[in-house]
């Protein structure tokens, strides 16, 4: 069993603030977020969380381990700091995708992404920070199996960028619908998914997946931790023992057993 805590973080009226009283410069929109993710992963990170950047005004973070008083304390450093807000949804379930439906319905209940009156929403449910055996969060961070001799290498980059997009594209779409997993690219050849309790078989299958869809050869890491950070180094070092063993499937805790149904 695994319980994820989502946060769904949401710019406020964002889309009209970039036009008023004018269309604001590309360039300092593109710094205004790219800052922002920063502050919200030193923040977030600081708590043992991860955030991915999704499309930037809306940004989800798997936040186990933060409670309500550390959510509202982000929003306080936000509002103090840069010139828009944000607001906060939070849901649990036994899988991201469920955990990610709840907190997008805590926010659109209150009221539309671009609704001026909709100001720090805080809403939500949270995991119980007193629990005294709280079920682990699962974290596989994805790696592309020589990406550097077979793309950067060898191809221009953007060539490279496409092959690497492609691979994130199926696995993304993939884990969703077949396990309520969410995956995000962080970066080079890298995607991490925040994933409920799955067999080898499954991540197999994923592989698998992706190489005949795409053409693109992965391999996976799983950890398993209180907190996204905890999961998240043990499957970085589950994907080290891929490299050193030439396998693509290594979970850093014993792998969850294969059901005879």
């Amino acid at each position: 069993m695994t319980t994820t805590q989502l946060t769904l973080v949401q710019i406020d009226n964002y889309g009209p603030w970039t036009v008023t009283p004018e269309p604001r410069r590309e360039m300092d929109l593109q710094t205004l977020q790219s800052r922002l993710f920063a502050d919200l992963a030193q923040f977030i990170g600081s708590r043992g969380g991860y955030v991915f950047f999704t499309r930037f005004d809306n940004m989800i973070a798997v936040t186990n381990g933060m409670d309500r008083e550390d959510h509202a304390a982000l929003q306080e450093s936000v509002g103090n700091r840069y010139p828009v807000t944000v607001s906060l949804g939070v849901g649990v379930g036994e899988t991201p995708a469920a955990a990610l439906d709840g907190a997008t319905e805590r926010l659109q209940d209150a009221g539309s992404a671009q609704d001026e009156d909709r100001t720090e929403v805080l809403a939500g449910r949270f995991l119980d920070p007193d629990a005294a055996d709280p079920e682990p969060v699962r974290i596989a961070h994805f790696d592309i199996n020589d990406a550097t001799g077979k793309y950067t290498d060898q191809l221009n980059e953007f060539d490279s960028f496409l092959h690497v997009e492609r691979s994130y594209a199926s696995l993304m779409e993939y884990m969703r619908q077949a396990h309520g997993a969410l995956s995000f690219f962080v970066g080079g050849d890298n995607i991490i998914a925040a994933c409920p309790e799955l067999p080898a078989e499954a991540y197999r299958e994923a592989i698998d997946h992706v190489s005949a869809d795409v053409g693109v050869d992965l391999k996976v890491g799983v950890g398993r931790g209180e907190t996204a950070h905890e999961a998240g180094i043990a499957a970085k070092h589950a994907l080290e023992d891929c490299r050193y063993e030439g396998t693509t499937v290594e979970f850093a805790q014993p792998p969850v057993p294969t059901s005879d149904d």
